[in-house]
């Protein structure tokens, strides 16, 4: 799941990989000259891994449904309407939200993804999923159970896409990894046989008699690679998992070549036994049996990858396979028919998707105690925080380099890395934005904008930018942003930049864009209801806040950029209901904790409104504004000293308007 996280945040150079003489074709083609095999294939979880959302694969599995979920009060449904699907969700009747199922991801063995497409051509995974145990039900993927999901914005990546389908036909260069990628309309439809063979267009175009790879004709370890591209994971957390080479595209392995050459995996110190849903090669790694085969052992040892068994055959294939390595075992100890998986291969519930159960492919002299089947809940772990080691090849070309990215791709080993990244004295962009990242997020900002400059990539440019900006150097900020391209995420920088240089049209067209761009982009509806405000437009603002809210219901700073435009309309009710749930969201929130003490004055509210005034002064302790409104509500309740020496502390402050207002006020106050 996550294969390619360096790349994700490094939109690395485009793909360098030389283009191979063979090109993927139609793999309809294949079936001309293998039918039997192509039938039996298209019946297996890979043919079906990936395919669109139509009553022939939804209505046919009863995959319409309602779930409350818990965590976060949200109703979520999947419902039909004339032959296309949609999912909801609604929040106690608020922040209705619909998205159209397009694909689905997942074979339905275990379970079943619901993927959207945008109107710019990018994938969304849809926060209510489908599992296979006792029947299939509906329930929240994986990453979800929250009280704040993620609801309909997360992005597919390609890595996403590359273990769950046949490559998708893109432009040369196009498939340069990055974590938001649009995809073409005409996505294939599973992983097709050129996933595992290789491009077929010689092979085609010979009449059959060559071009094409054989896996049964490669070395072990080239034909078990074949396999490992998808199924070693050694784990779905932050770590990373691996990192795809510099310069290679995210679509850009052949079948047959090594895979170090395309990809390197990396591994937690201290904790193998983990067992997560993409654990087949890990776990197997482990085993006896593999490890004393010297290489002979196979995931097509006992997988027939054209032809995957169920069931009564299921059991009696994979006893057979286990007894041609085990002959003597088919005696009296395990008579005939034994279901020696069963056994030593036990049906394990995974760890980070709770409601899969899944073969444990470490194969093991007796199951391990315990019922490994009991229910879990999913519950967020902390974050990995030590060294990460090379796990797949035991060395590689390079691999120094990739070792010390890795340590702080995902903040694994921040103080280990640093100095690892800086003694390679690499000028490969890659790693200097790695380099870069890491220094920002151990608060030395100096050398981040060193290393930002030195990669002097898009993605390089797009974060020196947003770093700038949060350092108040709006100009220089603007500067790197329009070296940055063009998406989303850069607009939306741009959008702050211009604002803070009061440049307000500049501005709004620049966030205007970025929801262009990402029409699920909450953030970006948040500042321009933002900067409709101040540029009086408040019908707009209203809308553009409401837009936030609908896309991300638990944004706090949408919520309290509406409440406090609905108390300055004096809708008091519904100001502090949204008041209210920004402090819920972010209870250190200055500004809806002022804007609520406001709120309560206006009622007279005056003992609630001086709780809300020291609670925003618990986070700003230096505010004027919340001196002067707890001076005015402690006034209210009779409080005269206290609010002679609050409203003192405000008349002595900078802001000249509240010191005006302070001074008049202390005067009102009778003399006792």
């Amino acid at each position: 799941m996550l294969r390619w996280l360096i790349a994700a945040c490094l939109l690395l150079a485009p793909a360098c990989s030389q283009p191979p003489a063979a090109a993927y074709v139609d793999s309809r083609n294949c079936a001309g000259c293998h039918p039997a095999i192509a039938k039996t294939y298209r019946q297996t979880a890979m043919a079906q891994a990936f395919y669109p959302a139509v009553p022939a694969t939804m209505g046919a599995n009863g995959i319409t449904g309602r779930f409350e979920h818990q965590a976060s009060g949200r109703t979520y449904s999947i419902v039909e309407r004339a032959g296309r699907y949609f999912q909801t969700r609604s929040e106690n009747g608020r922040y209705s939200l619909e998205r159209e199922i397009h694909y689905v991801m997942g074979s339905g063995r275990h379970a079943r993804t619901f993927i959207h497409r945008t109107p710019q051509g990018r994938l969304a995974e849809l926060p209510l999923g489908w599992y296979a145990e006792n029947g299939g039900f509906l329930a929240m993927s994986p990453g979800y159970d929250r009280a704040d999901p993620l609801d309909f914005r997360r992005k597919i990546s390609f890595d996403c896409m590359f273990c769950h389908n046949a490559y998708p036909a893109l432009p040369p260069g196009a498939d340069a990894p990055s974590q938001e990628p649009p995809f073409p309309a005409d996505l294939p439809d599973g992983i097709d046989c050129q996933r595992c063979h290789g491009p077929g267009s010689l092979h085609v175009a010979s009449g059959g008699k060559g071009g094409i790879v054989n896996p049964a004709r490669l070395s072990s370890e080239r034909a078990m690679e074949v396999c490992m591209q998808c199924h070693l994971e050694t784990t779905s957390r932050a770590l990373p998992n691996s990192l795809i080479r510099f310069g290679r595209g995210a679509f850009s392995y052949r079948p047959g070549e090594p895979l170090a050459d395309f990809v390197l995996h990396f591994d937690h110190i201290g904790r193998p036994e983990k067992f997560e849903i993409v654990s087949s090669v890990y776990r197997l790694r482990q085993s006896r049996c593999f490890l004393e085969s010297k290489g002979k052992l196979l995931c097509t040892t006992c997988h027939n990858p054209h032809d995957v068994p169920r069931g009564e055959a299921a059991r009696s294939a994979y006893a057979k396979a286990c007894l041609n390595c085990h002959p003597s075992l088919a005696g009296s100890m395990h008579a005939k028919g034994a279901d020696c998986a069963g056994c030593h291969m036990p049906r394990r519930r995974t760890e980070d998707v709770v409601h899969a159960v899944m073969t444990d492919h470490k194969i093991v002299r007796r199951p391990p105690p315990g019922d490994l089947l009991a229910p879990r809940k999913e519950a967020s772990r902390p974050d990995y925080r030590g060294e990460v080691a090379l796990y797949y090849p035991a060395s590689a070309r390079g691999q120094e380099t990739y070792l010390a990215v890795a340590q702080v791709v995902q903040k694994s080993n921040l103080r280990g890395g640093i100095p690892r990244l800086e003694a390679l004295k690499s000028r490969e962009p890659a790693v200097l934005f790695a380099l870069a990242q890491a220094y920002e997020a151990e608060g030395d900002f100096t050398s981040a904008e060193a290393r930002y400059r030195e990669s002097a990539s898009e993605a390089a440019f797009w974060k020196l930018g947003e770093l700038l900006q949060r350092q108040g150097r709006s100009a220089e900020a603007l500067a790197m942003l329009e070296k940055a391209g063009a998406g989303p995420g850069v607009m939306f920088a741009r959008g702050v930049a211009f604002r803070a240089l009061g440049r307000a049209a500049e501005a709004i067209a620049a966030m205007e864009r970025a929801i262009a761009l990402d029409g699920d982009f909450a953030a970006a509806y948040n500042s321009l209801g933002g900067m409709l405000i101040e540029k009086g437009d408040r019908a707009r603002a209203e809308h553009s806040l409401r837009e936030a809210l609908r896309h991300q219901p638990e944004l706090a700073e949408a919520h309290s950029n509406l409440g406090q435009l609905l108390a300055s309309d004096g809708d008091y009710t519904k100001a502090e209901f949204h008041l209210r749930a920004s402090i819920r969201w972010k209870p250190e929130n200055f500004p809806a904790w002022l804007a609520l003490g406001e709120v309560q004055s206006a009622r007279g509210e005056w003992a609630a409104a001086r709780k809300s005034y020291l609670e925003a002064l618990s986070v700003r302790p230096a505010s004027e504004a919340a001196l002067l409104g707890l001076g005015t509500s402690q006034a209210g309740m009779g409080d005269i000293p206290g609010a002679r020496v609050s409203l003192g502390k405000a008349a002595a402050g900078m802001d000249a308007a509240i010191r005006r207002e302070a001074q008049e006020l202390l005067a009102t106050l009778p003399n006792r």
